[in-house]
């Protein structure tokens, strides 16, 4: 986060969704950010509504554990701003996944809480419904915008 946005950190309002103990916000905001955290699991004592709009949200290893993905989006698209960029990783099944064969792939681990898996045309079409434009950097690591934000345009 730091090597790809510390120059532009005066134009970001930062969410950390699902951040656990808010480790991440914590360091940002000894740097200088303006950064603030949001865990939902197992429930978090702020709602939605008391936290605003953010123009970045990170989402880091949250969709493999959540129920229900389109709950996420629905969170994700109420705390976006106009320009918001939601950076977010997870592994993509493209590949790992075969009709008619067991799993055996190390990332679809039930014992670690990994429920949900997602191919690049799962989350593609995620964006879709959900009017949101989707990038992918690597098999881990997506984006999800509106429009990109003019502070985040040396990445794409």
């Amino acid at each position: 986060m730091k090597n790809l946005f510390s120059e532009q950190k005066k134009f970001i309002k930062h969410l950390n969704y699902g951040g656990g103990n808010g480790r991440l916000s914590q360091l940002l905001k000894e740097d200088g950010w303006n950064s603030e955290t949001y865990d939902p699991f197992p429930c978090d004592d702020l709602s939605l509504d008391d936290l605003g709009k953010f123009n970045l949200i990170t989402v880091f290893e949250v969709f493999k554990h959540v129920q229900d993905i389109n709950v996420l989006m629905k969170n994700l698209t109420q705390l976006m701003s106009d320009d918001c960029l939601v950076l977010f990783s997870t592994l993509v099944s493209d590949g790992n996944l075969k009709p008619n064969n067991r799993i055996n792939w190390w990332y679809a681990s039930p014992r670690n809480g990994h429920i949900s898996l997602c191919s690049k045309q799962a989350l593609t079409l995620l964006s879709s419904k959900y009017t949101l434009k989707f990038g992918s950097f690597s098999d881990g690591l997506h984006c999800y915008f509106r429009q990109v934000p003019g502070w985040a345009k040396h990445i794409f």
